[in-house]
């Protein structure tokens, strides 16, 4: 079965200037008199010199650790950005931003922001439930509980997938555009980090490495499997915490160094020193620390490009343009030092911006600007410098046919197969750290997930300008529509089984 994406007739030949970013904003949250400013300065600053018709800004940890307590900074930065002198000819606004912290089932903490300029007149945004092309025309802020907005479609990661047993803020959100007539999906996504410095040299490919394959096939196969929505173009960016091959660069680092292991009350490995001839240390590698004697300077020069391996077996279903900065995490949260890195992790390419090879072809290669670098290298932007990419998409490319590949589907299949990943990885934190008492030999379990459309239990407020969504038992969703969207009563249940 193909869904068909069919798109308005109205003619365009103008090109579409787009440009992507993608931003993890955890750290802002956490001290938000120091870093909110600064930030939004710096992201305003460089958005306003590119060429663009269409912003759009993919967040990652909104509101950060306390999300209780960040609620008014969140609202501020997002007031901030709509109210932004550079982006004032932007008329046309979507945000999502999935803020119902007390939901452990859904919540992902992401945040897709769209401002689309008021000269790109052809333009509608596609609706997952009704399987439709609605207008994007108006501003609309989708805030709170989000789980009932047709017009985006989030999941996080299922709970098996998470490591250390712990169902923590991972997943991801899309939306899917037509502008000149041309169709294609933003995909949000947040990946799963490393634990441990310890537990990822231990071999490569790391296995913390292995469940973010896992996690993103996931959402390949997903995109693929969609009958009902069909497949579009995708740019898929995020923070993806792509880490480089630790064994590998220690490896590289401790060349003719002698390595001293600290040991602790169980006698285990705590910490590892690589000391030269003269007993100085060199480097230094513990389960959260990660320190050179030369750091500021080592992790910026080229020999550590070869390192970052994890897309390598993706290169054939996600393309990327090539990476000419410096690694984008994790940085110190300092005013006062903005270009340092922090002593805690081999510094990496966490921040991504991927494409599936069709996205590739919808790019016009003849006069786009083709820029992929780095937000605010000398502005603190917390622990995670922000990416973006700048292009020019062509018009009236429509829905290109982007049906599963027999290598995909094999990739898909092999990656998929080992249910005991998540296990594994469980062990290898326990082991890592003694002191956290992880439940990783559960039984099996069954849940089933009501998800309904608006309409199904729910009372609904609508005037021209503001609409509030009230569900029993969720918080808010904060609605700002043009119209009363047009949305048949459906439930579906999904049956969910925990290994």
């Amino acid at each position: 079965m193909e869904t068909s994406l069919s798109y308005s007739t109205a003619d365009s030949d103008d090109g579409i200037l787009l440009v992507l970013v993608t931003a993890n904003v955890g750290s802002l949250f956490e001290d938000p008199s120091r870093l909110l400013r600064p930030w939004l300065i710096a992201f305003l600053k460089k958005v306003s010199h590119l060429q663009m018709q269409f912003l759009a800004l993919h967040l990652q940890e909104v509101g950060g650790k306390t999300y209780e307590k960040s609620m008014e900074y969140v609202q501020e930065f997002i007031k901030s950005l709509c109210e932004a002198p550079e982006l004032e000819d932007f008329e046309y606004i979507r945000i999502y931003m999935d803020e119902d912290f007390k939901s452990a089932e859904h919540f992902t903490a992401l945040g897709n922001l769209y401002f689309v300029h008021k000269n790109l007149t052809n333009v509608r945004i596609w609706n997952f439930l009704t399987h439709a092309w609605e207008s994007a025309e108006g501003k609309s802020i989708y805030s709170g509980n989000i789980e009932t907005i047709s017009s985006k479609e989030k999941a996080k990661f299922p709970q098996h997938f998470f490591p250390e047993c712990k169902w923590s803020r991972k997943g991801f959100m899309r939306t899917r555009w037509e502008v000149n007539n041309t169709v294609f999906d933003l995909v949000n996504i947040h990946l799963f980090h490393d634990a441990s410095n310890l537990a990822a040299c231990e071999e490569s490919p790391s296995v913390y490495c292995k469940t973010r394959r896992r996690a993103l096939v996931h959402t390949l196969e997903r995109f693929h499997l969609d009958e009902k929505n069909g497949l579009a173009p995708f740019f898929v960016f995020g923070d993806f915490n792509f880490r480089c091959d630790t064994e590998g660069v220690i490896k590289e680092l401790t060349e003719n160094l002698t390595a001293h292991r600290v040991h602790g009350f169980q006698n285990d490995c705590t910490k590892v020193h690589y000391r030269n001839s003269l007993g100085d240390n060199i480097l230094t590698v513990g389960k959260k620390e990660f320190n050179h004697a030369d750091h500021q300077l080592k992790f910026k020069e080229a020999w550590l490009k070869k390192f970052d391996r994890e897309l390598e077996p993706l290169r054939e279903f996600l393309e990327e343009f090539p990476i000419d900065f410096p690694p984008s995490y994790p940085y110190e949260e300092d005013p006062e030092m903005p270009m340092d890195y922090m002593s805690t992790r081999c510094p990496s390419w966490c921040d991504r911006i991927l494409m599936s090879p069709q996205a590739r072809r919808i790019i016009d290669e003849e006069f786009s600007p083709n820029i992929y670098n780095i937000i605010g290298e000398n502005v603190c932007m917390g622990d995670h410098k922000p990416i973006y990419l700048n292009i020019r998409l062509k018009p009236n490319q429509g829905k290109h046919s982007c049906k599963i590949s027999q290598e995909l589907q094999q990739f898909i299949n092999e990656t998929l197969k080992d249910e005991v990943l998540w296990k594994e990885q469980c062990q290898v934190d326990v082991a890592a750290d003694h002191s956290i008492d992880y439940n990783c030999t559960n039984s099996a379990k069954t849940r089933y997930v009501h998800i309904k459309s608006i309409g199904e239990n729910e009372e609904l407020i609508y005037n021209s300008t503001e609409c509030t969504s009230t569900e029993q038992g969720t918080s808010n969703a904060k609605v700002i529509l043009n119209e009363k969207p047009n949305v048949e009563k459906t439930v579906n249940i999904l049956k969910e089984t925990t290994v």
